[in-house]
């Protein structure tokens, strides 16, 4: 008994171990690769917005869309299946207007010989008004005019074409005042004009404008000064180098459609407008 008082105590130690300090938190690195990825592919499809035009982004999304016809002619119709064949176009008759016969809808149009649809070839006639708007207007820094004579230019887009303006003001004429005789800068703008139109092969319609005449006048002479006046444009785009053949219109409006309805006798009434048509 009195051994086993004496003797030592045991004492038993156990070490705690934390092993994995060091790879337990790996997840991390997978999730912010993955971050990084998809900050990647954000900004090149920013990029790729911003670098391509609205033709290029359609065919990158018809390419990815399931539902893209397999015919290049058929866009598919309202039959089984969404159409009714992937071959309609080729094998049902057409009616004349790039439609099947049998369901002659918008969806089932073919293209032209363009290989372009019509809303395609819109748009395409559409950036080349806007590339001519920046090239008459100064806008492209390849204008020809100078600033003074700039300030008679306007132009805007309609359905039926490119409409560019030529107006009077009170210190610069069109026409010699009481005359229908051309100054020098309506000839320097038509110079310009037939210039930037010559880049393209639309036709061209010429209309004249011009103010309103005092009551007190025993006659009218809009009609025929308005008239005398698209006529001379039409001259001067000719001598420019504008082929006869691509006039298609020359239109007389008198003072009928006065750009400054509060003055019908405005100076700025008296104005030429040149249309390059749409195809």
């Amino acid at each position: 008994m009195s051994v086993q008082a004496n003797a030592r105590p045991i004492i038993i130690k156990r070490k705690k171990v934390s092993g994995g300090d060091g790879h337990h938190g790996g997840a991390w690195k997978v999730a912010y690769a993955d971050f990084v990825t998809a900050m990647m592919a954000f900004f090149m499809l920013m990029w790729l917005l911003n670098a391509t035009t609205e033709q290029q982004r359609k065919g990158l999304s018809d390419y990815f869309s399931p539902t893209i016809p397999i015919s290049r002619t058929s866009g598919g119709g309202e039959g089984n299946f969404a159409g009714d064949s992937v071959f309609s176009e080729d094998t049902l008759p057409q009616n004349g207007v790039g439609a099947s016969a049998d369901r002659p809808t918008e969806s089932n149009k073919a293209r032209g010989a363009s290989g372009m649809s019509e809303d395609e070839v819109g748009e395409a006639q559409g950036e080349v008004f806007t590339s001519l708007e920046a090239l008459l207007t100064g806008h492209g820094g390849e204008s020809q005019v100078m600033e003074n004579e700039l300030r008679h230019i306007t132009t805007r887009q309609t359905d039926e074409g490119l409409v560019i303006e030529l107006f009077a003001t009170e210190e610069t004429r069109l026409f010699e005042p009481g005359t229908n005789t051309p100054t020098g800068m309506l000839r320097g703008l038509a110079d310009l004009i037939a210039d930037t139109a010559r880049t393209v092969s639309n036709g061209i319609a010429v209309s004249g404008h011009v103010a309103a005449e005092p009551v007190v006048l025993a006659s009218n002479q809009t009609w025929d000064r308005s008239s005398e006046r698209a006529t001379i444009m039409r001259l001067l785009l000719e001598e420019a180098g504008i082929p006869p053949n691509r006039v298609r219109r020359v239109a007389s409006h008198a003072d009928r459609e006065p750009a400054v309805k509060r003055n019908p006798m405005a100076i700025r009434n008296n104005r030429l407008e040149i249309i390059l048509l749409r195809e």
